[in-house]
């Protein structure tokens, strides 16, 4: 223990006396390691984090497999209420059961209006988690079935918005204006659903507690609510399965005959599996491209020890001339790379926390459990682990060339200069040019994200976002019942805004492009034959109220929009887009063609197209395109016909759109007081910028770019350090060479030309292996490009070329520095 104490004062006062290489190594460990630890963390609260409920694995989810819905497909889904009833009761493979769905309250009664987001559950849900509450209780089944209005609450909304009041249990608080009673707290951090992102994670939990609408006959064919379970001990996700199939077939049975087409099979699978499978591809690719600047700063680091060793091996042959032995050697060099390695891993880890307290907040909203990133005690020693590997690898090499010094030829060689030998030439060189080519990689795989995002941004959405404000609201059931109380307050509304300075075009829309919101509908289109066993025809289906065309400013191509004459008792009128237009009418004209809501079985009045307009992105610019059709809110009820009623198909919600001659920004206090003129509690939601709105369903690949560009940026950075001080660590042996060179009548042009081919034959082998690795590795980014190939030659050549140039710059000072040596003064010196 002595002899290591001795050994690390020794370490350490050697480090002391080269300030600038530790400082360098220091600082270039510190990024790296800084970097695979934030990194880690989002991999590790992600991905590898067992779910924060008892017994995590045997907490599944349930969905259907549905068939006979899409042309020639099948696709997974929710679950409806007659499967929530079905698995529920007929099942036997479960501790517990139950169905929930994520919706939106107005909340007040503490402080000001708020929406807020909250979930519906019935009451096998939270047994099924196993968490038990802070305060209080939760909810049960006696509650739900009798709709008892009863609220448990996160624990951030009872700190929040309760102030974390000792005594609110029992305490109300009004939900769409009605009162609710708090009888429970969740602890801190509980989250469910487990959704991804910030914005949309539940605050509050209430009783599902099915409405009459919920329960009908049409309504049964809606799978927009989930279910989530806990296995009995002993039983496998496949046993549950086919338990679930049993009572599956018996729900099929009492299907309507609209619904005979429809087929279900029931999936059970790991929440853990369901919550983190969409992001698994964007954390694993992004834990590989910072492993590859880890990569790039350990070869720096293991060259920069190396150039060190060889520059001090007169030291290390003293040492072993007088006794040393080359195990006290190996130890020394380890024991100095140990404390580099970990000095820079403590102050990754200060990066780290720095990075994660900023970038958690732009992480994109495709992630899944972002609350749970953070540098716990796996994320400290995962670090702690690497920087300690990384001081071991990084040193062996200098270490073993320590040792490997011939005391008799440096004892014999005094102080003159010379080569450092072949082969630790050719192992430097062999790193510079690792280094290189894994640069490449990184830049090229930034190269085609950056091209993929601005193809992405060339894409025409089918609308104009400029000059547009948008927001989303929501009327409180209690307080505007009927369809006619809810028609009332939007024909107003829009009366209002109308008259507003500024305003060119005012519409309600219940569907907002860039929004991600789907809304598809079944529809039967006149005259087309549908394939084989191909199944329902689905689009999107809007429901508008004013001038939406022409406040999205979305192309008509053929017909007209929507009139005032387009109103109840009137012809039935619908729009379609091109893509339903093409797909089920080709080469013909569709206005004048007829369309109904359902299903061939489900007889709805039939309606006539009045215009074709231009296919509109629903969420990214990159998304695929759907059937989209609109109808105007007027003619709502009688183009529904029997097949729900007219508040359950528009709803109580829907968005406002204003384009004006203003900027968007200044109508906002215009908007929000005409809103709360008619109803002072009612509060606006999403007031953003249509431009926002896009740049928002932009980001999650935006991120990647961002992100992808940094790494290859500090690869770039690394290698092009690692390139610098091997050319001029080999001018600095050569400077006799040089010296004696310019004696002779060498000109300086010459000696110049001379290092700068030295550093663009490593920079060339480097891009030759770089572009064979960067081939390779764009397959795996194939899944996050648009419009780009992943060999796409420019971006391959671009690359290679920026790399060669910035070799070439990084071998110019150290080139000048060999061309000006002074030859009187070296050959002296020697």
């Amino acid at each position: 223990m002595q002899t290591l104490i001795h050994d690390l004062r020794f370490a350490l006062r050697q480090l002391r006396l080269s300030a600038g290489f530790t400082l360098t190594a220091v600082l270039m460990l510190a990024l790296g390691i800084g970097a695979t630890t934030a990194i880690f963390s989002i991999v590790e609260g992600v991905l590898l984090r067992p779910l924060p409920f008892p017994q995590p694995e045997r907490v599944v989810v349930v969905s259907d497999l549905l068939t006979g819905v899409d042309a020639g497909g099948e696709g997974g889904v929710g679950v409806t209420v007659p499967d929530i009833k079905a698995y529920t009761r007929d099942t036997h493979s479960f501790e517990s059961l139950g169905g929930y769905q994520q919706t939106g309250f107005e909340l007040s009664g503490v402080g000001d209006p708020a929406p807020i987001s909250a979930s519906r559950l019935t009451s096998g849900v939270l047994p099924a988690l196993a968490v038990q509450p802070l305060m209080g209780r939760v909810f049960t089944q006696q509650e739900d079935e009798q709709g008892q209005p009863v609220v448990v609450l996160s624990y951030e909304t009872w700190q929040s918005r309760m102030h974390g009041d000792a005594n609110v249990l029992g305490s109300k608080i009004l939900l769409d204006r009605k009162p609710y009673e708090v009888i429970g707290v969740m602890p801190r951090n509980f989250e469910f659903p487990l959704v991804p992102g910030h914005l949309n994670r539940s605050e509050l939990w209430v009783p599902i507690s099915f409405t009459a609408q919920e329960l009908t006959e049409t309504a049964s064919a809606s799978w927009a609510y989930q279910m989530v379970g806990r296995l009995k001990p002993g039983i496998s996700p496949e046993l549950a399965r086919q338990d679930a199939d049993r009572a599956a077939q018996e729900t099929m049975r009492g299907y309507p005959a609209f619904m005979s087409t429809f087929h279900i099979r029931p999936i059970v699978r790991s929440l853990q599996e369901d919550t983190v499978s969409q992001a698994r591809p964007l954390v694993r690719t992004l834990f590989l491209a910072v492993s590859v600047v880890l990569l790039i700063a350990c070869a720096n680091l293991a060259g920069l020890l190396l150039v060190r060793a060889i520059r001090r091996r007169r030291e290390f042959a003293v040492r072993l001339a007088l006794g040393a032995s080359a195990g006290m050697l190996l130890r020394q060099v380890l024991l100095e790379s140990l404390v580099l390695s970990v000095s820079g891993g403590v102050i990754g880890l200060v990066l780290a926390w720095v990075a994660l307290r900023v970038g958690v907040k732009l992480l994109p909203e495709t992630l899944p459990r972002i609350g749970e990133i953070g540098l716990d005690w796996k994320v400290i020693a995962f670090s702690l682990l690497l920087a300690g590997l990384t001081g071991v690898l990084c040193g062996l090499i200098p270490a073993f060339a320590s040792i490997r010094t011939n005391v008799n030829d440096m004892l014999k060689e005094g102080g003159r200069t010379g080569s450092a030998g072949g082969g630790h030439a050719r192992l430097r060189s062999a790193l510079v040019i690792a280094e290189i080519a894994v640069a490449l990689v990184l830049l090229t795989a930034s190269g085609l994200l950056l091209r993929s995002f601005e193809k992405m941004r060339e894409v025409d959405p089918g609308y104009r976002p400029d000059h547009t404000l948008t927001a989303s609201y929501s009327l409180p059931r209690n307080h505007y019942a009927t369809q006619a109380s809810v028609d009332a307050f939007d024909h107003e509304l829009r009366r209002r805004l109308e008259q507003l300075p500024g305003v060119s075009s005012v519409a309600l829309t219940t569907f907002l492009p860039a929004s991600g919101n789907d809304g598809n509908g079944a529809f039967v289109a006149e005259g087309y034959v549908a394939p084989k066993d191909s199944g329902m025809d689905l689009g999107t289906k809007v429901y508008v109220e004013g001038d939406y065309f022409a406040a999205m400013r979305i192309p008509l191509l053929r017909g007209r929009y929507f009139t005032v004459a387009d109103k109840d008792g009137a012809q039935l009128a619908v729009i379609v887009n091109r893509k339903l237009a093409e797909k089920y009418w080709p080469g013909q004209d569709p206005i004048g063609k007829r369309m109904r809501i359902g299903t061939q079985q489900l007889q709805t009045p039939w309606q006539t197209v009045v215009g074709e307009v231009a296919d509109v992105k629903q969420g990214s610019p990159d998304d695929d395109t759907k059937n989209q059709f609109y109808q105007p809110t007027e003619q709502v009820e009688e183009a529904a016909g029997s097949l729900a009623s007219p508040t359950d198909l528009t709803g109580n919600s829907g968005y406002i759109v204003l384009r004006t001659q203003l900027a968007p920004e200044q109508m906002e206090n215009a908007l929000r007081a005409t809103v709360r003129a008619m109803d002072p509690q009612l509060p606006l939601d999403q007031v953003q910028t249509m431009e926002h709105a896009v740049s928002t369903s932009e980001a999650p690949r935006r991120f990647n770019t961002v992100l992808i560009t940094a790494f290859a940026a500090a690869a770039v950075l690394l290698a092009i350090l690692g390139i610098y001080s091997v050319i001029a660590f080999s001018v600095a042996l050569r400077v006799q060479e040089m010296a004696i060179r310019i004696a002779l009548g060498s000109q300086r042009s010459g000696v110049l030309q001379l290092i700068l081919v030295s550093g663009a034959k490593l920079a060339g082998i480097g891009c030759g292996i770089g572009l064979l690795g960067a081939v390779a590795a764009s397959k795996l980014l194939g899944t996050f490009l648009f419009g780009v190939s992943p060999f796409d030659p420019l971006v391959l050549s671009l690359s290679a070329v920026a790399i060669l140039l910035l070799a070439l710059a990084a071998s110019v000072l150290p080139a000048r520095r060999a061309a000006h040596t002074d030859p009187v003064q070296v050959l002296r010196s020697e």
